[in-house]
C-alpha cells in the first residue's frame, strides 16, 4: 500500500480532472493573481490542472509534487501545450529551493494531506521562508462534517483506450480529538472483463478549525490574514461544507 498517487491513481485523475477543470478556484486563483508578476510556486501541482491554466495566462510558475508519477503526467500536458515549467519531486515540508516566490498557492486541500501535524507546520516555516518579503500564500481548506467509519463507495471511469478503471474508498479511521481521517482506495484495471491491473493507496486527510489554521499562519510570521468561503474573496464562511481559502502575506 502506498501513500503517493501512483500509476492509476494518477490515470484516474487525469480523466477525472483534465486540464483547466474547476470547482471554482482556477478563476479564483487566476483573480487573485492577476496582479502577480513575480513567480508562484505550487506544490502539490499534481498534474497540472491549475498550473496550466496560470502558465498559459502568462504567469510564471514552478510546480512541486511528491509524485513522479504526477510530475510525469503534468510534464506531458505541458509539452503537448508548449510549456516548460520547472517541476520538482518532493514533499511540502522540506524541499529546498534557490528561487524566491511573488506567491505560493495550494489549491484544492491538498495541503490536508500532509498527515503529521508538526511537518504541517514545518511546511508552512518552508513556505514563508521560499517567499520574497511581502509574498502573499494563499491555501485552500474544508472540514470533514458527515464521517461514518466503515462507510464504502466506488465509482469507476473509462480510459481512452477503452479499458475500465473502478476505485473502491473505504474510511478506516476517524480521530476527533486530532482531527484526522484515513481512507483505504483500492484501484483496479479492466480489460476486456479482465482485471490488469490493481493499486491500493492510504489517504490520509487532516483537518483544522478557522481560528485554529489562521493561529498557525500567524506563528508562522504572515499577516493580513483573509479567510474567504467558496471562492469568493472576502465572503465569511458560514457551513462547514464550504471550501475555506486562507491568504496571509509575508511581513
Amino acid at each position: 500500500m502506498t501513500f503517493s498517487y501512483n500509476k492509476l491513481a494518477t490515470e484516474v485523475y487525469d480523466i477525472d480532472k483534465p486540464v483547466g477543470h474547476s470547482f471554482g478556484d482556477v478563476e479564483y486563483y487566476l483573480a487573485r493573481l492577476n496582479s502577480c508578476t513575480g513567480p508562484v510556486l505550487e506544490p502539490a501541482v499534481g498534474s497540472g490542472r491549475i498550473l496550466i491554466p496560470l502558465l498559459e495566462a502568462g504567469h510564471t510558475v514552478d510546480g512541486i509534487d511528491n509524485s513522479e508519477e504526477m510530475l510525469s503526467s503534468c510534464r506531458k500536458r505541458c509539452t503537448e501545450r508548449g510549456l516548460n515549467p520547472n517541476l520538482y519531486q518532493g514533499n511540502m515540508q522540506n524541499i529546498k529551493l534557490e528561487k524566491k516566490y511573488e506567491a505560493i498557492i495550494i489549491p484544492a486541500g491538498s495541503f490536508l494531506l500532509i498527515e503529521k501535524k508538526e511537518d504541517a507546520y514545518a511546511a508552512l516555516d518552508n513556505f514563508h521562508s521560499h517567499l520574497q518579503d511581502g509574498g502573499r500564500i494563499i491555501i485552500d481548506t474544508f472540514l470533514q462534517p458527515d464521517l461514518d467509519t466503515g462507510r464504502i463507495s466506488t465509482k469507476s471511469w473509462t480510459t481512452p483506450e477503452g479499458d475500465l478503471i473502478t476505485m473502491e474508498s473505504k474510511l478506516v479511521e476517524v480521530d476527533y480529538i486530532k482531527q484526522y481521517s484515513v481512507s483505504y482506495l483500492k484501484y483496479e484495471k479492466w480489460h476486456k472483463g479482465e482485471l490488469v491491473q490493481t493499486e491500493l493507496q492510504r489517504f490520509p486527510l487532516n483537518w483544522y478549525g478557522l481560528e485554529e489554521f489562521k493561529l498557525m499562519l500567524e506563528r508562522t510570521g504572515f499577516s493580513d490574514i483573509t479567510v474567504s468561503a467558496d471562492y469568493t474573496y472576502g465572503l465569511p464562511p458560514s457551513n462547514p461544507r464550504q471550501t475555506f481559502t486562507f491568504e496571509g502575506r509575508k511581513v
